[in-house]
């Protein structure tokens, strides 16, 4: 039985010997993985990496997209606002604000043909979270304004007001 046995195991150790592709490069033991020296290397890459990515002022494109962000959306509160026009012969009073473009106001003077689906979904705030500064001084006009990063009336840069208006 146990010449058997060693014949068969000789058997399967000179197939698998045949079947080894001649280009099988076998890692010896002890140098598979990456060593704590190469792990540091590509640590200290990344830092510099990160370091270049924020000195060069990414960090403060937030604050730029969301001025991009609040024009855009006074654009389209301008277009509801012209559409509200459109459908009711003027703007929304000051006291009736912004607030009638999302809900029929009930404060004089009632809309007549206010649409029931609304001109925008809610009523709109800025890129900051705040609500807009809605004016109608004038028949046929008004003022609408963001005051910008600082919350604050004036300011340069990022902290300047957004205005828009007709």
């Amino acid at each position: 039985m146990r010449i058997l046995f060693r014949q068969f195991r000789d058997t399967v150790a000179a197939w698998s010997r045949a079947r080894k592709p001649a280009n099988d490069v076998s890692v010896p033991a002890g140098e598979a993985g990456v060593t704590l020296v190469e792990m540091i290397v590509v640590l200290v890459i990344i830092a510099v990496i990160a370091g270049m990515i924020v000195s060069t002022g990414i960090l403060s494109r937030p604050d730029q997209a969301r001025v991009t962000t609040t024009t855009t959306d006074m654009r389209t509160i301008g277009a509801a606002l012209k559409m509200y026009r459109l459908d009711n012969g003027d703007y929304p009073t000051t006291a009736q604000g912004l607030k009638a473009l999302a809900e029929k106001p009930t404060t004089p003077p009632v809309p007549s043909n206010w649409n029931p689906e609304g001109y925008v979904g809610e009523a709109p705030k800025d890129a900051w979270g705040r609500d807009y500064i809605y004016v109608a001084p004038a028949p046929g006009g008004f003022s609408l304004k963001s005051l910008g990063k600082d919350g604050a009336e004036g300011g340069e840069g990022l902290d300047a007001d957004i205005v828009a208006g007709r």
